[in-house]
């Protein structure tokens, strides 16, 4: 198959703006890195679950409920659970990565479906891991600041009080309902990435890579299309949806009867899901950096998403936290955490290349990548879909494991 052909079928797959694309650091050890994630995740859980309240902060209009604690997730893909089928990847058979099978965005009361189709809540989503804290997903996968359909017609809530007479309502909506009823000790949020339209821009990398040669490279970090995105101006722009999008859910919680000092709000900045060039185990140059890897870039296309987008979108993400004004929020910064794990990052590989056949085998997770691929052609039939690209993938499941 040609490259202009995986660039058509490319085109035509490729969905709404889900995914997001975040920087390079320094790559320090995958054990004692998921390690500590997982810790202080857990420790973060339980800090907010049992001193939250030392906080100050405006006075409710009635009070919270009691009971035991939870914690919720809002936001978009990186958080909703998008991918966690998914463990790892293998070109040769789905077998050896299917570690949560059909049922895994399935997340209505009788597991035989989901709430809103292709918000993707996986049972494998970060929240899962709250050691002993109950735990509540309201994100959605391709979700922006505010609510939107998508051209295919999928309802996507943002963190905004939308409703309509169908009973849809956005995610802040969502959690006042919720945290009526349930003592909700932390909020954790993840949003703005698809406000950057990023899902055009991964579209326009691959689409660049596909449809041009290694002796005359067409880059997508210059296409205008793509440059856009990452001005100053969007920057002051996108930020300000994320202000006021955190200003909803602190909203949300004071119309629900909490103090500002009742809860956290814990809002996480985005990782990096691809490495930078002089990390990739596939050569520019060739097929297989997308027909084997799923990850077909250009050299100076990875150096840019992780030396350029990155800080563009979790500055933006900061600068969010910070003009909200609100004194009971902290940035979680994952920009980290997958290195040494990305997608076709040396050191880590599919199945076949590391000699497993098992996502249970002991050390699976060790060497195999914990972003799922970009995937084109094999999305055409199933069981993968194309929105699952790009995305962290069987998180809950990794951390449990490294740990």
């Amino acid at each position: 198959m040609t490259r202009a052909t995986l660039a058509a079928l490319l085109i035509f797959e490729f969905g709404e703006p889900r995914m997001t694309l975040s920087g390079h650091h320094s790559r320090p050890s995958r054990w004692n890195r998921s390690t500590r994630w997982r810790r202080g995740w857990a420790l973060t859980v339980t800090v907010a679950a049992v001193g939250a309240g030392a906080l100050t902060g405006a006075a409710p209009a009635s009070a919270a409920p009691s009971g035991s604690p939870w914690v919720v997730s809002l936001g978009d893909s990186y958080i909703s659970g998008e991918a966690g089928r998914w463990a790892g990847s293998s070109n040769a058979s789905t077998t050896p990565a299917d570690a949560l099978g059909s049922t895994a965005y399935f997340d209505n009361a009788s597991g035989t479906g989901e709430q809103i189709a292709r918000c993707h809540r996986s049972k494998a989503a970060e929240i899962s891991i709250g050691d002993g804290v109950s735990s509540a997903n309201l994100a959605c996968s391709g979700a922006r600041t505010a609510t939107f359909t998508d051209s295919s017609g999928y309802f996507k809530p943002g963190l905004d009080f939308y409703s309509d007479a169908s009973g849809r309502q956005g995610q802040a909506a969502a959690l006042r309902e919720l945290a009526r009823d349930h003592r909700v000790s932390m909020v954790v949020v993840s949003i703005g990435g698809n406000d950057f339209n990023f899902a055009s821009v991964v579209q326009s990398c691959v689409t660049d890579w596909l449809t041009s040669s290694s002796w005359w490279p067409n880059y997508c970090n210059d296409d205008a299309s793509v440059k856009g995105n990452f001005t100053s101006s969007n920057e002051a722009a996108v930020s300000a949806k994320i202000a006021r999008a955190l200003g909803n859910v602190r909203t949300a919680m004071r119309d629900a009867g909490y103090a500002d000092g009742d809860w956290r709000l814990l809002v996480q900045t985005y990782p990096s899901p691809l490495p930078t060039s002089t990390a990739a185990r596939y050569p520019q140059s060739g097929y297989s950096r997308q027909s084997v890897g799923g990850c077909g870039f250009w050299n100076r296309d990875l150096d840019w998403a992780n030396g350029t987008a990155l800080p563009v979108i979790n500055r933006a993400v900061r600068s969010a936290v910070t003009s909200a004004g609100l004194t009971n929020a902290a940035v979680l910064d994952l920009s980290t955490a997958f290195n040494g794990r990305r997608l076709c990052e040396k050191g880590v590989g599919l199945y076949e290349e590391v000699g497993l056949t098992s996502w249970r085998q002991a050390g699976a997770v060790d060497h195999t990548e914990w972003i799922n691929q970009i995937r084109t052609v094999s999305t055409v039939f199933g069981p993968y879909t194309i929105q699952e690209s790009l995305q962290p993938d069987f998180v809950s499941g990794n951390l449990s494991q490294a740990a």
